[in-house]
């Protein structure tokens, strides 16, 4: 089953008097309960990719889909969910009070429990009343994934979520990313360098110019 589609998007920037071309007919496919490791360096189009895929821009050509619904941009965090580089977390509230604030607002019954549960299995259950300044920023990338993955949401996009931890934590993030695709069908898309990260996917895509190109 598909849980997002994005086809021939095409997306152009202006930068001064110049055109950039950042996004040259892109298509592909996220299906239900797969681990998909997007690669592109610095200018490739990725981080462009990644908000039209999330809705937060709008391609000039081609479209982006969630089956069943519609516009990513509009869709509820049920259904696609994002962790995000910069992790949006909010300053007065616990880490376990975070994670929960979907799940209270999709009406999960227990959703604090839920929240305890979700940063338990990432290791952070010791710490799920501190205040996220009170934690590292590794701690705070953890609780970032936990909050986007309490609702088992059919789409999870991860912008290098393993960027300020160690191995270790990055394998314990991976196989609990896998695990969710496993267990809730979830389709996983992960933006990354790590090393981890690619050989934990079942497909790797790389963007280069603008397009998809086959990994070497």
């Amino acid at each position: 089953m598909t849980v997002l589609r994005a086809v021939d998007v095409h997306k152009t920037h202006r930068r001064g008097r110049e055109q950039v071309h950042a996004l040259r007919g892109i298509s592909l496919e996220l299906h239900a309960g797969e681990v998909v490791a997007l690669l592109g360096r610095s200018g490739s189009g990725k981080t462009t990719l990644l908000n039209c895929l999330l809705g937060w821009e709008r391609p000039d050509h081609g479209s982006v889909v969630v089956p069943g619904a519609g516009d990513p941009a509009g869709a509820p965090w049920t259904t696609v969910a994002v962790v995000p580089q910069r992790f949006g977390l909010l300053a007065e509230l616990s880490l376990a009070e975070n994670v929960a604030v979907p799940a209270q607002l999709a009406g999960v019954p227990a959703a604090h429990r839920s929240a305890l549960a979700v940063l338990e299995r990432l290791l952070l259950g010791e710490l799920a009343d501190r205040l996220p300044a009170e934690v590292s920023l590794g701690e705070q990338q953890r609780t970032a994934l936990a909050r986007a993955l309490v609702v088992r949401p059919a789409f999870v996009l991860a912008d290098e979520p393993t960027g300020r931890l160690d191995e270790d934590l990055s394998v314990l993030v991976l196989d609990t990313l896998r695990d969710l695709a496993a267990a809730a069908g979830t389709g996983v898309l992960v933006a990354s360098h790590d090393p981890v990260v690619v050989a934990a996917a079942d497909r790797v895509v790389r963007l280069s110019d603008g397009q998809l190109v086959t990994p070497d």
